[in-house]
């Protein structure tokens, strides 16, 4: 078979694009999300299903801290635009309650019934939502911390990079995991075919390829078990946003792979958890 993308067939670029290919038991990794936002909601007071949009999917979970002028972090959720919920999302709540941080999941409208580029757009609100109504919600709106895992790191950077921010407000930064940063070999790939994406759309849409100039300090990491793509897709993003100037901290974690990194994101005994807590605090 001939090339589609760099030097991968389309079986090959495929397989690049499948993080389950480097995981024993994909359920099992799922699962673990699921479970531990449930007992995240078991535990912890929450206000599920705040509406921060006029669209139906347009919901987030919020986690409020025990005192006011907390820090917030928003967490989003991956699944390729098109898996995934925020009621999966809330699994490392109770490690940012335990600091006294404020959490919200938010959630967003999946493929196929909609496109990349709303999703994009409602992700953009719900980060406005917050900040407008940080008063209400009780947290401090300087100190306000993005994570997204897979296509929620894609998401939280396109967030970050939104040309109508909620005015006044910025973000202190950001931890992007295991991200998808330029699209173009995702719509040369299975990934595509809900997303309907074509190369201008892809390109658009690409972070690596739009000004990263004034975004605020990032944590860029993915797991040692990962596919030579993930690792290609951070390692230029890093590269782009660290000549425009953006101080980033990149990394591998040692022993995880693209599914459980995100479960360390707020626990200190680990290698993501304590470079986040130390670098971006709540």
């Amino acid at each position: 078979m001939s090339p589609v993308y760099r030097q991968f067939d389309r079986a090959e670029l495929d397989r690049e694009y499948s993080p389950s290919s480097c995981v024993a038991d994909l359920a099992a990794e799922l699962a673990a999300y699921t479970e531990g936002s449930a007992a995240a909601h078991a535990a912890h007071p929450a206000r599920r299903d705040q509406r921060y949009g006029g669209q139906p999917p347009e919901l987030l979970d919020w986690f409020p801290a025990a005192a006011p002028g907390a820090p917030l972090h928003v967490f989003v959720h991956g699944g390729y635009w098109q898996e995934l919920d925020k009621a999966d999302s809330a699994f490392a709540a109770p490690d940012f309650l335990r600091r006294g941080a404020a959490f919200a999941a938010i959630g967003y409208g999946l493929a196929p019934r909609w496109s990349p580029a709303e999703i994009v757009a409602q992700v953009r609100r719900a980060v406005r939502w917050l900040f407008e109504h940080a008063g209400e919600l009780g947290f401090d709106p300087a100190r306000v911390y993005l994570s997204g895992s897979s296509a929620g790191a894609h998401l939280v950077t396109m967030a970050l990079l939104d040309p109508e921010p909620a005015p006044g407000h910025r973000v202190a930064g950001a931890t992007l995991l295991s991200g998808v940063y330029d699209l173009e070999p995702i719509a040369l790939s299975y990934v595509n075919e809900p997303l309907g994406l074509d190369a201008e759309e892809a390109r658009r849409l690409s972070p690596l390829h739009l000004p990263l100039a004034g975004l605020p300090p990032l944590l860029i990491a993915r797991g040692e078990y990962e596919t030579a793509e993930f690792a290609r897709q951070q390692d230029e993003f890093t590269a782009a946003a660290r000549a425009a100037g953006v101080p980033v901290r990149a990394m591998v974690a040692t022993g995880r792979n693209h599914f459980d990194l995100p479960l360390d994101l707020g626990r200190a005994d680990t290698e993501l958890g304590a470079a986040v807590l130390e670098r971006f605090g709540g």
